[in-house]
Order: structure tokens, then C-alpha cells, then sequence
């Protein structure tokens, strides 16, 4: 029997434009290259872990 994964939808609104790099490389590991871009991922403790540095820069949906 297959178990469903969670999931969380993740959209970018801010701007890189000022910030460390290490900030930017984290939103394009999340595959958040544009604003306005909505991903939807896998809900693990290294996805929370990346949000977690960029939360000011995206916003999280369930």
C-alpha cells in the first residue's frame, strides 16, 4: 500500500537583490529562480531547514 507524501507549496515575493549569496543559492536550490514563482515540494526536515533561511523572502501554503 503506497503512503502519500506530504507536500508544501512554497511562492517566492522578495527580491535577492541585496542579499548575502548565500541566500540566493538556497532560493534556487528550491527551485524559486523568478518572483512570484510557486513550487510545490516534498515536506522534509532539509526543505523546513531551507525555507527556514529565506522566510522573509517566501511564503508557505500547506
Amino acid at each position: 500500500m503506497a503512503t502519500k507524501k506530504k507536500t508544501i507549496k512554497v511562492t517566492r515575493i522578495g527580491s535577492t537583490i541585496g542579499r548575502p549569496k548565500s541566500q540566493e543559492l538556497n532560493l534556487r536550490g528550491l527551485g524559486l529562480t523568478k518572483n512570484g514563482r510557486t513550487v510545490e515540494l516534498e515536506d522534509t526536515p532539509a526543505i523546513r531547514g531551507m525555507i527556514k533561511k529565506v522566510a522573509h523572502l517566501v511564503k508557505v501554503e500547506e
